[in-house]
């Protein structure tokens, strides 16, 4: 028995559940910010504006999309190993994939905020509203969940 009273397959079969609705959630996300990004392709203001737009359009969407590509993996692994006998390997291995694409995730946000910021308003607002928005992901994604096992110990 685990520490939560069940047997260890029920707890992992438990934790894959849950880290498979944990990335049904993100991955809603990630496909509506790359939409959303390969429509901004297509407006006239990007057709118009200068090359390093582009460059931050193409960097955010690369981002968006190894976001994706990590994040959809776990889904992916649990299907073509299914009932393989991997399930605690594959748990291990899909935590470590999904806190990346979580990461590539915070940074294509960052890179979109910067791409949005720089076409509506320009120079040193919209870097600072880029670095204000991964400060906030970088806090709340990572800094706030070390700062709460820190103090349960």
């Amino acid at each position: 028995m685990t520490d939560t009273g069940e047997s260890a397959p029920v707890q992992l079969a438990r934790n894959f559940n849950e880290l498979l609705q944990e990335l049904r959630v993100a991955l809603s996300g990630v496909q509506i910010l790359f939409a959303f990004l390969l429509a901004v392709a297509f407006t006239e203001r990007y057709a118009d504006g200068p090359s390093y737009i582009r460059t931050i359009h193409l960097v955010t969407v690369i981002l968006v999309a190894i976001s994706f590509g990590l994040l959809m993996a776990p889904a992916v692994w649990h299907r073509v190993l299914f009932r393989g006998g991997h399930r605690e390997r594959i748990l291990t291995i899909a935590n470590r994939f999904t806190l990346c694409g979580i990461g590539f995730l915070a940074a294509s946000m960052t890179g979109t905020v910067l791409l949005i910021t720089e076409i509506a308003v320009g120079g040193i607002t919209a870097i600072i509203l880029a670095t204000c928005a991964a400060v906030m992901f970088t806090t709340f994604w990572f800094v706030v969940p070390q700062l709460i096992t820190r103090n349960e110990t």
